[in-house]
């Protein structure tokens, strides 16, 4: 598993309430390369933010393995999972999950700092990376104070500040304008292979899809080469 920045091998997972058995993912095999870029769709229901969430180590599988960076992290106990998803992961979502307490700064400083890296290291190279997806003048905004299209390149800054491995991102534009999506999209892509990291992206939006290196397709639990 080690050619692969992110891999799963034989990845079940199921929900079991009272009587009700419900199998989402079965025997899923999975990989990304270095650099390669990976789009999932599927329809609504299929699984699809669930197995972003155990590729993230957010959640563990039934059964199966799960690889990020040559480590097996469903092997590692919550406090080791927490510090190789840090160091390795960045995470995007639809909701962009910022602290509204926070500024757009201090924000895209907070994997730094839990890292350990010292404060005004991490507040330069946050600010850098703000000033790229054009948020050079929203340093000390909160996220009340900025549109829906700043607030998800807030979290877009916030995914590559570490320049992970790879970044997982659901559905990162679903709650956005066309203009505005496309917008962030290209923002997201164009750092992605600037800073030389996997994508993997669940989406609707097949034009997007398309841009990807490859598309799969979720479908009763497997998926499916497009």
């Amino acid at each position: 598993m080690n050619e692969f920045v992110l891999a799963c091998h034989n990845l079940h997972k199921h929900f079991q309430e009272a009587e009700l058995h419900v199998e989402v993912l079965q025997d899923l095999e999975f990989n990304v390369k270095p650099k390669e870029q990976v789009a999932i769709i599927g329809s609504s229901g299929s699984g699809k933010s669930t197995l972003l969430h155990l590729l993230g180590g957010l959640d563990e599988p039934s059964q199966g393995e799960i690889w990020v960076a040559g480590k097996q992290i469903n092997q590692l106990n919550q406090a080791k999972r927490g510090l190789w998803r840090n160091r390795h992961l960045g995470f995007v979502y639809q909701f962009h999950h910022l602290l509204p307490e926070f500024t757009a700064l201090e924000n895209v400083c907070m994997p730094l700092l839990i890292r350990g890296m010292p404060p005004k290291t991490a507040q330069n190279q946050a600010s850098d990376l703000l000033v790229e997806v054009g948020l050079g003048d929203r340093l000390k905004h909160k996220p009340s104070e900025l549109s829906g299209g700043e607030r998800q390149r807030t979290a877009i800054a916030r995914a590559l500040v570490t320049e992970p491995k790879c970044v997982l991102a659901d559905e990162p534009t679903g709650n956005l304008d066309r203009q505005t999506a496309e917008r962030v999209y290209e923002i997201m892509l164009a750092l992605n292979q600037k800073i030389g990291t996997s994508l993997v992206l669940v989406t609707h939006d097949q034009n997007l899809a398309k841009k990807m290196d490859r598309t799969l397709q979720l479908v009763d639990g497997r998926l499916k080469v497009l």
